[in-house]
């Protein structure tokens, strides 16, 4: 019998063995598709997260074969680091790269619009807009400028707008101070008309980013001058003018509207020319791992609102409180995840030195009430900063800021009522806490006018000029020491007697 279990044990393992071999020898009977193709999503700020994702994909795709890469945008822009990354990635494929801004209401607006001139193919759907590609640097970190359109554009920019120097062109205007000088003098180099350090910074930016995005459009064929146009004045287009002017290659409805119309068409990859085939062609979208995913929403400004509004309570409750651990380590986590998403967001620095100065008379007013005057001028400079913090096309939401306020103002609240309780109440040690407490004489020498009284549940010594016996009621006038000075409660029995005839006899 065991021999028996034994043989058929083997035969099972090489039957086992046999099936792999053929699995690996003879082709599936499911046989793959011609063509495959990825889509990947680049939804929300341009952050080095999603820089790191879609240059990973890409990369991927070249190597597994892919023979297309599909990017869904909708992006109010990011940092200028990131998104060169992305760019490179682009550049640097042999597999054709497709940018679509979709689903219609979607936006590719500052860096988005750099990616989109550098794909392959450029399309976007109906009812969405690109363009508004001015860099300008508000605070944010993370190694570059984020791209945002400018509250107002600086008369320089108009005189940068060629590669010659912004000295050049200052100099011109020399002659005229020159007249107003005295004859024969000659201003020095110094007094030449010449940009200030920060007009000079930004026309460099300014002027690098036109170069960079003019490389790319030449490099694909698209519209360079109103390329151009959307760096120096933060020009926007719908889709449709974006296909009139030649900033995109298409107007597609849905996913396959776009698979229809680029089929067929000839494309410039790294490795050379590549015929773009979409018929039967098998798509998988492609999404970020999850810790990518962690991370791309901490860079939502709200999230990141919400953490340093957490943060903040947290360590302003610790302040208030010290030793309760918990509040303080919250907030302290609360506060790193908040710095991260500043560190990847552009926000301005001035308003969040308006938020600091909020907490801090929130703070004060715990230990300097004034009846919730600094804590809610603490509220408005907050709110206000919360507001204002980041530009126009990150900005935070009024609802989540309404709702972070009306928090922060119960939690305040709060604070201060318990800090009028405790001053409306006696206070609880010290001479303070027994004077004028009333108690009752253990015994009572009146020939020295001093002996024992129970108060507030203790027994002390005590003085007094009038007379006492045991059982009278006392009352604390002062405190010296360790003695306290007493006298009897007047009318205590008289007044009773009024509502129990027979008390005042009894006791007299």
């Amino acid at each position: 019998m065991v021999r028996k279990i034994w043989q058929y044990a083997c035969l099972g393992m090489v039957a086992i063995g046999l099936a792999s071999l053929l699995a690996n020898a003879v082709p599936s009977l499911t046989a793959q598709p011609d063509n495959t193709g990825i889509i990947l999503d680049l939804k929300g700020p341009v952050t080095p997260t999603s820089a790191e994702y879609l240059s990973r994909e890409i990369a991927l795709a070249g190597t597994n074969g892919t023979d297309l890469v599909i990017i869904e945008i909708d992006t109010p822009g990011g940092l200028v680091t990131s998104m060169m990354d992305i760019v490179k990635s682009i550049l640097g494929s042999d597999v054709p790269v497709v940018t679509y801004v979709s689903p219609q209401g979607s936006r590719s607006a500052s860096a988005g619009l750099y990616i989109m001139y550098s794909a392959h193919v450029s399309a976007m759907a109906p009812a969405t807009n690109t363009g508004a590609a001015t860099p300008v640097e508000l605070g944010g970190g993370g190694g570059g400028e984020p791209f945002e359109p400018p509250v107002d554009t600086a008369p320089e920019e108009d005189d940068t707008g060629d590669s010659a120097p912004a000295d050049d062109e200052a100099g011109e205007d020399v002659p005229a101070d020159e007249e107003a000088a005295p004859s024969g003098d000659q201003a020095p180099a110094s007094e030449t008309p010449a940009l200030a350090n920060d007009d000079a910074m930004r026309a460099k930016v300014i002027n690098d980013s036109v170069a960079y995005i003019r490389s790319l459009a030449e490099k694909r064929g698209r519209n360079a001058d109103w390329a151009e146009s959307a760096v120096r004045d933060a020009a926007s287009v719908t889709a449709n003018e974006a296909l009139d002017l030649g900033v995109i290659d298409l107007v597609a409805d849905d996913l396959d509207d776009l698979l229809a119309q680029i089929d067929g068409m000839v494309v410039e990859t790294a490795t050379g020319e590549v015929t773009i085939s979409t018929a039967d062609i098998q798509l998988t979208r492609v999404e970020p791992q999850f810790w990518e995913k962690i991370l791309g929403f901490f860079a939502d400004p709200n999230v990141a609102a919400i953490l340093l509004s957490l943060g903040t309570l947290g360590i302003t409750a610790e302040i208030w409180n010290p030793g309760s651990i918990f509040p303080g380590a919250l907030g302290l986590l609360c506060l790193m995840l908040a710095f991260y998403s500043f560190s990847i967001l552009p926000h301005n620095a001035l308003f969040f030195g308006f938020m600091a100065v909020g907490v801090i008379l929130i703070v004060l007013e715990a230990y300097t009430p004034t009846f919730g005057i600094s804590g809610l001028a603490g509220l408005a400079l907050f709110g206000s900063g919360l507001y204002f913090l980041f530009p126009d096309q990150f900005r935070i939401s009024p609802v989540v800021i309404i709702t972070i306020l009306a928090f922060t103002g119960a939690f305040l609240a709060m604070v201060l009522i318990a800090i009028v309780r405790s001053r409306s109440h006696r206070p609880l040690t010290g001479a303070e806490n027994i004077r004028k407490l009333e108690g009752s004489v253990v015994e009572w020498n009146n020939e020295k006018g001093t002996g024992l009284v129970l108060v507030d549940g203790e027994t002390w010594k005590a003085r007094s000029k009038a007379p006492l016996k045991a059982g009278d009621r006392i009352k604390v006038v002062e405190i010296d020491g360790l003695v306290l000075d007493v006298k009897p409660v007047q009318n205590n029995s008289a007044s009773l007697s009024r509502f129990m005839p027979g008390l005042g006899s009894q006791n007299s």
